[in-house]
């Protein structure tokens, strides 16, 4: 790869692709709840994710460049490295943006409003470890807009099965973010960055748990409103199952934090080919 590229795919964090899986996998459960067919439009949700994702990781990098510098396990991010000038950084973001909103431009015009929404609540994230105790749970209200992405996106009305769907995707968020947050517990304590793994303290399993029972229950509940087949709640278990997995490696090393967290993406592909299998097969 030519050296020239290398910091701006890292900027956009192409080489931790999770952090797309994680945003694409509440849109794409939408729109297998909803489309009746979801191949198109979930390509054009995964597109979106991408650049969504690349776009939200430069935003975070600007703002944070100076504490990263500070964290061992960010410090030789590009921006903070001074691998790349923030000139370049906002171009790239110029660049991603307009692309996000293309993307957004060929769906329904109430996805290109909510989309505008979207937009400061991605730009308002980094600035929350530094005023709230819980920047993981406005990351969960960002992140899972995705669900009313696709429900939108699919044409159908925002019923309730829709919200609930959305707040199964916070709760979800809210828990792998908290284990993700492990990793830098004694980097932030020092720098003074506010997590919600800092707040829980010792209660961290519990507090998991908990976030993780009630992704589990939504999305039981959004399944129900939704009249799926069988294939859907036979998925929820071994979801679950991933879920229990999780909760009983806590607490953990920074290492194994951020491979737990990873892991994440298998739990989003379970509940997915649950639906998809519940509704076409």
């Amino acid at each position: 790869m030519p050296m020239t590229l290398r910091p701006y795919l890292t900027l956009m964090r192409l080489d931790k692709p999770i952090g797309i899986w994680l945003l694409f996998f509440p849109a794409a459960w939408a729109v297998a709840f909803t489309a009746p067919h979801p191949a198109p439009l979930m390509l054009l949700m995964l597109i979106g994710a991408l650049l969504t994702r690349a776009a939200g990781c430069i935003i975070n990098d600007l703002t944070d460049r100076r504490l990263d510098a500070q964290v061992e396990r960010t410090r030789h991010r590009p921006l903070a490295s001074g691998a790349l000038s923030v000139r370049a950084a906002l171009i790239l973001l110029a660049v991603l943006l307009i692309l996000a909103l293309g993307i957004a431009l060929l769906l329904p015009p109430r996805v290109f409003l909510l989309a505008l929404l979207a937009l400061p609540m991605i730009a308002a994230y980094p600035w929350m470890k530094r005023i709230t105790w819980w920047p993981q749970l406005f990351l969960g209200l960002t992140f899972n807009l995705g669900a009313l992405f696709g429900w939108l996106a699919s044409g159908a009305p925002l019923s309730w099965p829709a919200f609930t769907l959305y707040a199964a995707g916070i709760f979800w968020t809210l828990g792998y973010d908290t284990i993700y947050a492990v990793q830098d517990m004694a980097d932030d304590a020092r720098v003074g960055i506010r997590s919600s793994a800092r707040a829980v303290g010792r209660w961290l399993k519990p507090f998991v748990a908990v976030c993780y029972l009630l992704t589990l229950t939504l999305l039981a509940v959004t399944g129900y409103g939704m009249h799926t087949g069988l294939a859907y709640p036979a998925a929820l278990l071994v979801a679950a199952a991933h879920a229990l997995w999780q909760i009983r490696q806590l607490p953990c090393d920074p290492a194994r934090a951020g491979m737990i967290f990873r892991s994440n993406q298998w739990f989003g592909l379970i509940v997915l080919l649950g639906l998809l299998f519940g509704r076409f097969i």
